[in-house]
């Protein structure tokens, strides 16, 4: 979802761009690895892409950028196992096709299928559910492209310590050429959406999120009321809208409607408060489907985003914080607060790391000033030492980051064996990984 005109490289929300002095579109892990070494014996720095999705400057690169999208194939179905190897390029939109086309699925996702699977990975990206992890937790091994050139097999079983690390990479563990990820068979979700006082839900917080394969919801700023998607394991057949029901509701009402509540909130904020009354406040819809195709949503509306992983308990407190915040600083915002929920793993940088976890994420539509709403956001999760998604726009360094990961040092390590002389660096990875 990121393009390359005329040697600039610009990411899905627009906020970011590159002027690479090269792009590789390499076509099998040889080419990769060569493309690897040629700039390690140059001294000079590589940077992998996957979609583009990632609102930091993760990709950005004055060196050599390599477009992962010809690594795209499906490497081995191990049944027994319950596992399937792909190539590091494949989106998440066209992994669930395969899967759904073998009658198998990823147990979690996120609200995304744009995403490269590699690019989801190593940024900690997640879905919602009490008693699942993020994405990362699911690989069971990889191959990496280390900062030599050489290829590194890495799992349980092969440099544990390294694979430890590489599940969340930050774009710094090498470039992942093909991934093992754990499946399970093709399943259908029930998913009932409606809407409930912020109020109320805070307060029956736990109830909603235990009594839910998937919960999650999204507050809309100046209003009392709070979106709900409650989404269940089932064996029921599908059962969707008719066609022009489904195409009004998602496509319609949640993205062409609501960008044009966007660009007029935009073009005059004080409208917001008023606007965000036009989101439905009653009422609840209810369909059935295939996993994969609930857990992803269509995004015509480009904005930019922060989401912050702080401890499962403090979420009520911590968003009600944030709303009186929203009120008392006169923030106008037109975009839903989104909040879900995911297992503790045992991921060195994963944001869920060590703890259970609630995401609290905020927007601000492509163009609008963001940096004050998301400064007083953040400085609200910095008192649950909340942990910013690697893929989302933040303003934390090395040193407060640190002091977020208990395994911190396990990462460094694992990254001065992997790439010593940081042909995988850029200002990014400097800024929140330190040199």
């Amino acid at each position: 979802m990121s393009n390359i005109r005329r040697g600039v490289w610009t990411n899905w929300a627009g906020n970011q761009t590159a002027r690479p002095s090269a792009v590789h579109r390499p076509a099998n892990e040889d080419e990769l690895s060569a493309i690897v070494s040629r700039a390690a014996n140059d001294r000079t720095t590589v940077k992998a892409l996957g979609s583009g999705h990632s609102f930091t400057a993760t990709s950005v690169t004055t060196g050599a950028m390599i477009d992962m999208s010809r690594l795209s194939r499906l490497i081995a179905v191990d049944r027994a196992a319950s596992t399937v190897t792909v190539e590091a390029g494949i989106t998440i939109a066209d992994l669930n096709l395969l899967l759904n086309g073998l009658g198998l699925a990823l147990p979690n996702l996120g609200d995304i299928a744009y995403q490269t699977i590699s690019g989801a990975i190593a940024t900690s990206t997640h879905g919602t559910g009490r008693a699942l992890t993020g994405i990362a937790a699911q690989v069971v091994a990889m191959r990496v492209v280390a900062g030599d050139g050489s290829v590194l097999d890495l799992s349980p079983e092969h440099h544990p310590t390294l694979f430890h690390a590489a599940r969340v990479g930050v774009g710094a563990l090498g470039i992942v050429s093909r991934v093992t990820l754990r499946v399970v068979p093709a399943f259908r979700l029930r998913a009932v959406e409606g809407a409930q006082r912020l109020d109320d839900l805070v307060e029956q917080l736990d109830e909603h999120v235990d009594g839910n394969d998937h919960f999650e919801f999204f507050w809309i700023p100046h209003t009392k009321w709070a979106l709900t998607k409650r989404n269940n394991r089932t064996d029921e057949p599908v059962s969707i809208p008719s066609p022009f029901k489904h195409w009004y509701a998602k496509t319609f009402m949640e993205n062409y409607a609501f960008g044009a509540v966007c660009r007029l909130g935009r073009a005059r904020p004080n409208l917001i408060p008023r606007l965000a009354t036009a989101l439905p406040s009653t009422g609840q819809s209810t369909i059935v489907d295939e996993s994969y195709r609930i857990f992803a949503s269509q995004r015509l509306v480009r904005f930019v985003e922060m989401e912050y992983a702080i401890p499962r308990e403090a979420c009520g407190e911590a968003l009600q914080r944030v709303r009186r915040m929203v009120d008392e600083r006169g923030h106008m915002v037109s975009f839903p607060v989104e909040v879900r929920f995911t297992a503790p793993d045992d991921v060195p940088l994963s944001t869920a790391s060590g703890r259970p976890s609630a995401y609290i994420a905020v927007h601000m539509y492509k163009g609008t000033p963001f940096e004050p709403y998301f400064r007083d956001v953040a400085a609200i999760m910095a008192d649950y030492d909340g942990r910013p998604h690697w893929g989302k726009m933040h303003f934390l360094g090395a040193d407060e980051l640190s002091r977020l990961y208990p395994q911190w040092e396990a990462f460094q390590q694992a990254r001065q064996r992997i790439d010593p002389m940081r042909t995988f660096a850029n200002a990014y990875t400097d800024r929140v990984l330190g040199d």
